[in-house]
């Protein structure tokens, strides 16, 4: 994808430190890459594989399309709509390794349990949320145990 050639992953260690997916990338950048997924799913162009994980996100919430569909999107009334899917992509990421060891079982039984995968994803953000800000706060790396036992209590 031309908005992340040559991303790497990055630890976030610290408060004052500014969080990014990928390294070298930032906020604008990061926005104007699930900008450009969806305007290719819209034209019908092809998608690189990541591409076309955003784009699938932003089909499952069609109040975001819009912003999307701007040059410099607002944030979404009810909060940040560029968080909200980066939250669904990494949690995605973590279900497809099933890291920590045991979230695609969490997921399983909360899809299970309430018919719905995606409502089980956003019971799953609001946990990855909280506990990525505590660990921001507290100034060091999410704690996997302690992010999959609140998982877990779901």
């Amino acid at each position: 994808m031309p908005a992340l050639p040559g991303a790497s992953l990055v630890r976030v260690a610290g408060q004052g430190v500014r969080l990014s997916l990928y390294a070298g990338q930032d906020r604008a950048q990061l926005r104007a890459a699930w900008r450009e997924a969806w305007r290719r799913r819209l034209q019908g162009l092809p998608l690189e594989p990541l591409q076309a994980l955003m784009s699938d996100l932003v089909g499952m919430h069609p109040e975001y399309a819009p912003q999307l569909e701007q040059a410099a999107p607002a944030a979404h009334a009810d909060g940040d709509s560029f968080l909200h899917l980066a939250l669904h992509l990494a949690l995605r990421e973590q279900l497809a390794t099933n890291r920590p060891a045991g979230i695609a079982q969490v997921h399983q039984r909360l899809a299970a349990a309430g018919g719905d995968g995606h409502e089980a994803e956003h019971r799953m953000i609001e946990v990855l949320g909280r506990v990525l800000w505590d660990a921001q706060r507290a100034g060091r790396m999410p704690d996997e145990q302690q992010y999959l036992e609140a998982l877990r209590r779901l």
